[in-house]
């Protein structure tokens, strides 16, 4: 609003012209009222003004020949005579008009503030009355649109698991429901804080394994697989594996020999050394990989029977186990694991959620149309959709109607007084100045015919 903005009120004898400054929509902490952009306000607030200088025109006219009237029979009297006969008729039409124009115009600008200023009880109602207005609003609206019974028999007429399959599986409609998803995918991911990200994987995955004794878990698990058998394809894999790299240990063999036998010895003598020691390790290694029941496979299930009962039981295989898990938790490859993932995961899904062709979502598009088609197909899934929707919307309006309808009470209490009449004039102003128009109109007419009837009764 202008800083001083000129609000026009009718009189009896023309118009008024009343400076109204402009108030601040922060004013005690009020909030601003909802209205119009710029450009339709002006448009709204000329059209009131020449709605107000019609209706005011119409009191002007019929004031004008109310006192013209008056003064053609003051000059008859004046002249001993009488006046001619019609003006009897005009005069009582234009004095009936002026009154009713006067009496609506009184109605029309109590509404909105007190007439020309005067504080006459029961004007300015909107300004007086807008908590009380705002709060049966509220009322208004809990009672006659968050009823459960009225929302329940609304949402079943509506149909709206059948509207939704159909729309689902209408061309182009799974896509768009792709798009929109991946924005909003694309969207949280980018608005999430890469730290915050990162403690909460911490906080899931490392803490958490960091708090249970690894011992004990591993040697159960340890039990279980020697008892299924599962440890001994191990056991033959690294037999295999031994005589592999025994096969290939004769450089290694002949280097080590090399190094420590006496600087006199002769090479021949190095070399048929290595040599049966070469042949001594594949001859082992072949007979550990070949005999499942060799001392050496029976040494390492003991082992392995022994470390599981140990996991288990010892206190020191236990504590070193604890040193074991605390020192690779407390490593910088597992501490900066959080962030890594996450920044790998987050740009990965965020590209994907992006890219209209991805593989994410492809299978976004196809799961939404293959739902509509379920819905199309299926009644008893239409029917639990149904059933769901309208128990959500009951336990809404049953637990939350009352909280949806304060937002109303509460932001109209928050309204400026002032502010909210000026712009509750300017929405429905203009339609009441033809209360104005109709009563100068009806007046004029109701006194024409009360002075004819009058006339015809008694002369």
């Amino acid at each position: 609003m202008d800083s001083a903005q000129e609000l026009s009120t009718s009189t009896g004898a023309g118009v008024t012209t009343l400076a109204k400054s402009d108030i601040a929509p922060s004013k005690g902490g009020s909030l601003p009222v909802p209205g119009p952009s710029a450009e339709t306000e002006a448009v709204k607030r000329a059209q009131l003004r020449k709605s107000k200088a019609f209706a005011t025109s119409l009191l002007i006219i019929a004031t004008a020949v109310y006192f013209f009237c008056r003064w053609l029979e003051a000059d008859a009297a004046s002249d001993g005579q009488l006046p001619a006969a019609w003006v009897g008729y005009l005069r009582a039409a234009s004095e009936a008009g002026m009154v009713g124009a006067l009496a609506d115009w009184f109605a029309v600008v109590a509404l909105f503030r007190h007439p020309l200023g005067i504080p006459i009880p029961h004007t300015a109602i909107v300004r007086r009355k807008k908590d009380q207005v705002g709060a049966s609003l509220a009322q208004f609206v809990g009672d006659n649109f968050l009823n459960p019974a009225l929302i329940v028999d609304k949402v079943r007429k509506a149909e709206v698991p059948t509207r939704v399959g159909q729309w689902l599986v209408e061309p182009g409609n799974a896509d768009a429901v792709s798009a929109h998803v991946g924005k909003f995918m694309g969207n949280a991911l980018d608005a999430v804080n890469p730290a915050d990200a990162e403690a909460v994987l911490k906080a899931a995955v490392i803490d958490e394994v960091a708090k249970p004794e690894w011992g004990p878990p591993a040697g159960r698990v340890l039990e279980q697989l020697i008892d299924e058998g599962k440890t001994e394809p191990i056991i033959q894999q690294l037999a295999e594996w031994l005589h592999r790299k025994a096969k290939d240990s004769q450089p290694l063999i002949d280097r080590m020999v090399g190094e420590r036998a006496p600087t006199w010895a002769p090479s021949f003598v190095n070399d048929m050394i290595g040599d049966r020691v070469h042949r001594e390790l594949v001859e082992w290694t072949w007979h550990v990989q070949s005999n499942k029941d060799h001392e050496a496979r029976q040494a390492l299930r003991n082992f392995l029977n022994k470390l599981s009962t140990d996991l288990q039981e010892d206190p020191k295989t236990m504590a070193k186990v604890e040193e074991l898990k605390q020192e690779l938790l407390e490593s910088r490859a597992v501490q900066a694991a959080p962030g890594a993932i996450w920044n790998s995961a987050s740009t990965n899904l965020v590209k994907a959620a992006r890219d209209p062709h991805s593989m994410l979502r492809t299978k976004i598009a196809e799961t939404v149309a293959n739902y509509g088609d379920r819905i199309n197909n299926d009644p008893a899934l239409r029917e639990n959709m149904a059933l769901r929707l309208e128990k959500t919307v009951v336990f809404l309006a049953e637990n939350y109607a009352g909280e949806i309808t304060s937002i109303i009470s509460e932001t109209v209490e928050r309204w400026d007084a002032d502010e909210a009449a000026d712009k509750i004039e300017l929405m429905v102003g203009r339609d009441l100045q033809f209360i104005r128009v109709n009563g100068t109109v009806v007046g004029s007419l109701a006194g024409l015919t009360i002075y004819t009837v009058s006339t015809l009764l008694f002369g």
